[in-house]
């Protein structure tokens, strides 16, 4: 291949990979990366600014100096062709068989995911982008290794909204000036280069999810890496269309101020429920009892932080035009066991019957078999409307003290709780450095946002003391390397097979010094 000036290729260049990997591409990716990285590093190390004066007693709040933006009138962007109605989004990794069923599931959008879904192997990165170009031009295809044929339908796809990497990934496979380039430039950067003038022809555009940003600062630096790249592209402005996903904690205090940097290129924001909880515990991991969590699965969305957070959301899109997408419906229906169905098919029907009852104006499901149902609700509050933009919710009023209410969470710390967290883990984290970033563990889609729930909560409950509630045991390092131990051997195959993925889990579960994000030490443990 012949190398734009400054770029270096450290990954193999294989098969089909140069179609994607073209010297204009390239190209265009490193003009992104000299452009942008060094505020991007400056980006990431603001948060850790803001990290340090948590830990010393502060609070988030709504920001004083925008509350010039808050209170002004203003709106974001119409909504773009093929984002007007976003009842049922299906998410997923980019491999050929999910990219497929996703696109042929009913739901209105499919999120392809180049971020927690998906494992950065260096082969997922490019194959991915091949498999979402074949999609845009109707010609791919995948046979099983069982034989088994799956193809795109003729009639109307979901609409394709990728989410890449968040600002602190970083893929070490392509180098600009000796510098690896961010995850997030990379994923952007090579959809859009092949696919923005593909979709437009379609009918339909560039359109993306922003995961994990925790300021309008960083909203601010998406929206000129939008302008820059469709500048470089000759793309008219307003083009590319971002919903953005509020999936931490200091996000929730600066929605508005989010939407309002992204304006001319918003398409709404989404309630990242896990990540969300992640974020807390992340963020206030140290501060007792005020922010200790119970058993992940106490934590549902009508426990008093979480209702406000999302009662925040709709109100706060639907005042600036902008769609509010819910959570994720994660549960995966079990062929084996009726019961187990029904049980969990209620809850879910439940969880979006509140959702649509809310506001939003679609929401998110992981498995196709979810979509009907997911359809089926909204369709009975929506009827023929597209979207409920027009409920604005005046009347919820949502105030910081209720978005830091997390000590208000019923709930209990139990053995059960602590077996499920480790086993998720060790699971998932063995999934992923094979290479698959999307697991059913439980009868659950897990994705590297409940990993970081699981390990972050054994991290929280082990440096805050807690004595589980059905057991009266103290959690310890003693404990949790025990049942890790019970865990594994519960497991299929041999315990040796879950070696690597146990010694990362207790690196970012139990060490004194808190990872960030367990994906970076996984990242480098992959070729």
């Amino acid at each position: 291949m012949t190398m734009p000036t400054g770029v270096e290729i450290t990954g193999p260049v294989t098969g089909r990979y140069a179609q994607i990997l073209t010297p204009d591409a390239l190209e265009f990716l490193a003009d992104l990366h000299r452009t942008f990285d060094v505020r991007r590093r400056e980006l990431l190390d603001r948060r850790r600014q803001r990290e340090a004066e948590l830990a010393d007693g502060a609070l988030f709040d709504f920001l004083p100096e925008t509350r010039h933006v808050r209170e002004s009138d203003w709106r974001v962007a119409e909504p773009a062709p093929g984002l007007v109605d976003r009842r049922v989004e299906i998410t997923g990794p980019t491999d050929a068989k999910m990219t497929i069923n996703a696109l042929n599931s009913g739901a209105k959008v499919w999120l392809a995911d180049h971020e927690d879904a998906n494992t950065p192997l260096w082969d997922n990165v490019v194959t991915g982008q091949l498999n979402l170009r074949d999609a845009v031009e109707r010609k791919l295809d995948f046979t099983s290794p069982e034989g088994r044929r799956y193809a795109l339908d003729d009639g109307e796809l979901a609409t394709i909204v990728v989410r890449p990497r968040g600002w602190h990934l970083t893929e070490k496979h392509i180098l600009v000036d000796g510098e690896r380039t961010s995850g997030s430039l990379v994923d952007f950067g090579l959809y859009l280069f092949h696919c923005a003038r593909l979709q437009l022809d379609r009918g339909a555009g560039p359109y993306f999810y922003l995961p994990k940003m925790e300021s309008h600062l960083e909203a601010r630096l998406w929206n000129d890496v939008f302008l820059r790249a469709q500048e470089r592209l000759g793309l008219p402005r307003g083009t590319i269309r971002a919903t953005v996903l509020i999936e931490t904690f200091p996000a929730a205090f600066e929605m508005d101020e989010i939407l309002y940097e992204l304006r001319e290129h918003s398409a709404g924001l989404n309630a990242g429920r896990w990540d969300y909880m992640f974020s807390v515990i992340k963020k206030f991991r140290t501060r007792g009892a005020d922010f200790l969590l119970p058993d992940r699965n106490a934590v549902t969305m009508t426990v008093p932080f979480m209702r406000a957070y999302t009662e925040l959301l709709v109100r706060t899109c639907h005042r600036r035009g902008a769609h509010a997408i819910g959570g994720m419906a994660a549960f995966i229906p079990s062929r084996r066991d009726p019961q187990v169905n029904e049980t969990a098919l209620a809850k879910v029907r439940d969880d979006k019957t509140r959702e649509a009852g809310d506001g939003f104006d679609g929401s998110w499901v992981a498995h196709p078999d979810l979509v009907p149902i997911c359809r089926e609700v909204f369709d009975a509050v929506l009827g023929d409307r597209p979207n409920q933009l027009d409920r604005t919710r005046d009347e919820v009023r949502v105030t910081a003290a209720e978005l830091l209410d997390v000590r208000a969470t019923p709930g209990q710390h139990t053995e059960a709780g602590l077996r499920n967290a480790v086993s998720v883990g060790v699971q998932y984290l063995a999934s992923w450095l094979r290479g698959s970033g999307a697991v059913a563990v439980f009868n659950l889609m897990e994705d590297a946002a409940t990993a970081e729930i699981s390990r972050s909560q054994v991290w929280q409950w082990l440096h805050n003391d807690v004595t589980l509630d059905d057991t009266g045991e103290r959690v310890t390092r003693e404990l949790v390397e025990r049942i890790a131990d019970e865990e594994i051997a519960k497991l299929p195959g041999d315990p040796g097979d879950y070696a690597e993925a146990r010694a990362l889990f207790m690196e970012v579960a139990v060490a004194d010094d808190f990872a960030d994000f367990l994906t970076v030490p996984a990242y480098e443990r992959m070729p």
